[in-house]
C-alpha cells in the first residue's frame, strides 16, 4: 500500500494515502454507500458546533448529499472501512463569493471529522490534496468560507496556508443553506495556486 505524500496523486478513486498511526488512510470520492456515514458525520459537526457556541449547521437536504455523491463532489479520508473525514466541493458559489467567482476555482464546503479523529489536522491532507485536484482542472484557487466569528477556525484554515481575505456580511443568503441566514458573516479565505 503506498503512502501519500504531499504530490501524490492517484486516480480515478483512489486519490492517494496518508498514513495515520502505522495505518494507511486514503482520500477517495464517496459513494452511494457512504451516505449514512456522511450523515452521522453532519451530526457530530452539529454536537461539536452546539458545545462551541459556534454557528449550527442545519440539516442538509437527503437530495442535495446524493446529488453531490453522484457528480463525484464528496470527498473522506478512510481509515479501513471508517470515514474519518468529509468535504464537499463545488465549482462556483457566486451566493457568497460574488464576482470574485470567475470559474477559475474549486471551492471546499463542510469539512467535518469523526470525534475519534479530531486534531489530526486533516486540513493538511485536505489542502494537498485540492491542489492537486484543482491544479489537474486548470483552476488557479482554493477556496472557502466560514462564518466571521469563528475564529479559531479561520485561524485553523491560515495555518494550513490559507489567506483571508476579510469578514464580509452577505447580502443575499435565501439560495444558501440556512446557517448563513443566522449569521451572515463570512470569512472569505483562498490558496492561490
Amino acid at each position: 500500500m503506498q503512502h501519500y505524500e504531499t504530490n501524490t496523486y492517484c486516480h480515478p478513486h483512489t486519490r492517494g494515502n496518508i498514513m495515520f498511526h502505522g495505518q494507511a488512510m486514503r482520500t477517495m470520492e464517496c459513494e452511494d454507500d457512504d451516505f449514512d456515514a456522511i450523515l452521522d458525520l453532519y451530526h457530530y459537526a452539529r454536537q461539536l458546533q452546539t458545545e462551541k457556541k459556534a454557528v449550527v449547521w442545519q440539516s442538509f437536504e437527503d437530495d442535495l448529499l446524493l446529488r453531490e455523491i453522484r457528480e463525484s463532489r464528496q470527498w473522506k479520508i478512510t481509515d479501513g472501512d471508517a470515514i474519518a473525514c468529509n468535504w464537499a466541493i463545488t465549482y462556483e458559489d457566486k451566493e457568497i463569493w460574488g464576482d470574485k467567482d470567475m470559474n477559475d476555482s474549486i471551492f471546499i464546503h463542510r469539512i467535518c471529522t469523526h470525534p475519534a479523529y479530531r486534531g489530526n489536522r486533516f486540513i493538511d491532507q485536505i489542502v494537498s490534496w485540492a491542489m492537486q485536484y484543482a491544479t489537474e482542472r486548470q483552476k488557479r484557487y482554493i477556496r472557502l468560507d466560514t462564518s466571521g466569528s469563528n475564529i479559531k477556525l479561520i485561524e485553523h484554515y491560515i495555518s494550513a496556508g490559507f489567506k483571508s481575505l476579510g469578514i464580509f456580511r452577505l447580502a443575499e443568503t435565501e439560495n444558501l443553506p440556512a446557517h448563513y441566514q443566522g449569521e451572515p458573516r463570512c470569512c472569505l479565505l483562498e490558496i492561490k495556486l
